[in-house]
C-alpha cells in the first residue's frame, strides 16, 4: 500500500463477500472473503428465507466489518507508519456498507513497553486473577457477569456479548485488544449458577491495546512457540497430554489450543481454557436432563 485509504466498500453477494479499499486517486483494490455468502438458498425451489436469516446477516456483517478495519490498520501502519479508523454507514442493510478512512497516528502499544499489557493469572483449581479483581469458581453467575463488565469498561470495549453455547448456564465474553476474554457458567447440583469456565483466545500477531497476556505458574502461555510452552510446563512437573491441536493439563484442568489454519501448528497458542480440576468437575457439572 503506497497510497492511503479513502473510503472501503463490504458487500455480501450470494456466492460470498468481499471488500473493496479505494485511495484518494480512485484505485480500488478488492479482496474476498471465504465463506458463504447471503443467499440462503438457492434454486428453482428455494423458499423464503427464515425469519432469523436477516439476524445472521447482521452478525456476520458486524464481525466482517471489524476483520476488514483489523487488516486495513495493519496496512496502513506496515506501510505508511499511521493508522486508520473506519466511519461505517449502512447502504443496503444488512450486506452492504460503505467506510470513510480516517488517518490517525500509531498506537502506542505498537511499540514495546509503551503500554502496560492486561495479565490474567490463571490458579488451578481457584480460577484467574485480573488486574483489579478475580475470577473464582466460586464465584455466582450475576457476580461474573458484573466484573467481566468491569473487564470492558476498563478496555474501552463494548459491554459483554451474551451468547448459548450448548452445555452451559450462560456465556459472556468481553474483548480485550484484539483477545477475546469468555466466560460460562454451570449450574451445580446445589441449583446454585456458578463460573465453571474461563476462556481466553489472542489470535496471532499485534495484540491490540491493551494486550492480554495469559499467565500459569510463570508460563505466558501465549507468547512463546507452542512447543517451548509445552517442554516449559513439563519441566515444571506438569503432565501435558498432545492432542491434535491441543495439550491438555488434566489435573489443572487447563487447556491450550493452537490455531486451527494449516501448517501453523508450530507457531504459537492462541486459546487458553481453564476449567475447575478433574477431581473438583462432579461438583461444578452443568445439570443434565433426563430423558
Amino acid at each position: 500500500m503506497n497510497t492511503a485509504p479513502a473510503r472501503v466498500v463490504l458487500c455480501g453477494e450470494p456466492d460470498g463477500w468481499h471488500y473493496v479499499v479505494v485511495d484518494a486517486s480512485g484505485t480500488e483494490r478488492r479482496s474476498e472473503f471465504a465463506g458463504a455468502g447471503t443467499r440462503w438458498q438457492t434454486g428453482a425451489g428455494s423458499g423464503p428465507e427464515p425469519a432469523w436469516w436477516r439476524r445472521r446477516l447482521s452478525e456476520t456483517a458486524e464481525g466482517l466489518r471489524e476483520v476488514v478495519a483489523e487488516r486495513l490498520t495493519d496496512a496502513t501502519f506496515r506501510d505508511l507508519g499511521v493508522e486508520t479508523v473506519i466511519t461505517w454507514f449502512a447502504v443496503d442493510e444488512p450486506v452492504t456498507w460503505e467506510g470513510l478512512v480516517t488517518l490517525r497516528e500509531a498506537d502506542p502499544a505498537r511499540f514495546p513497553g509503551q503500554v502496560a499489557p492486561f495479565v490474567i493469572t490463571l490458579e488451578p483449581g481457584r480460577g484467574a486473577l485480573l488486574p483489579d479483581a478475580s475470577l473464582l469458581f466460586s464465584t455466582r453467575a450475576p457476580d461474573a457477569w458484573t466484573t467481566l463488565a468491569a473487564v470492558a469498561e476498563r478496555c474501552g470495549t463494548r459491554p459483554p456479548k451474551s451468547s448459548f453455547l450448548c452445555g452451559w448456564a450462560g456465556h459472556r465474553s468481553v474483548r480485550v485488544g484484539r483477545g477475546m476474554l469468555a466466560l460460562s457458567t454451570g449450574r451445580g447440583e446445589d441449583g446454585v449458577e456458578r463460573l465453571a469456565e474461563i476462556c481466553a483466545t489472542r489470535p496471532s500477531g499485534w495484540s491490540g491495546n491493551p494486550e492480554m497476556r495469559l499467565r500459569f505458574d510463570g508460563v505466558d502461555l501465549l507468547d512463546e512457540p507452542a512447543e517451548d510452552v509445552v517442554a516449559l510446563l513439563g519441566e515444571l512437573g506438569h503432565e501435558v497430554v498432545r492432542r491434535g491441536r491441543t495439550a491438555r493439563l488434566a489435573v489443572s484442568g487447563l487447556t491450550l489450543y493452537e490455531p486451527d489454519a494449516a501448517g501453523a501448528a508450530a507457531e504459537r497458542f492462541t486459546g487458553v481454557s481453564l476449567r475447575p480440576p478433574a477431581a473438583l468437575a462432579p461438583l461444578w457439572r452443568p445439570l443434565q436432563t433426563r430423558a
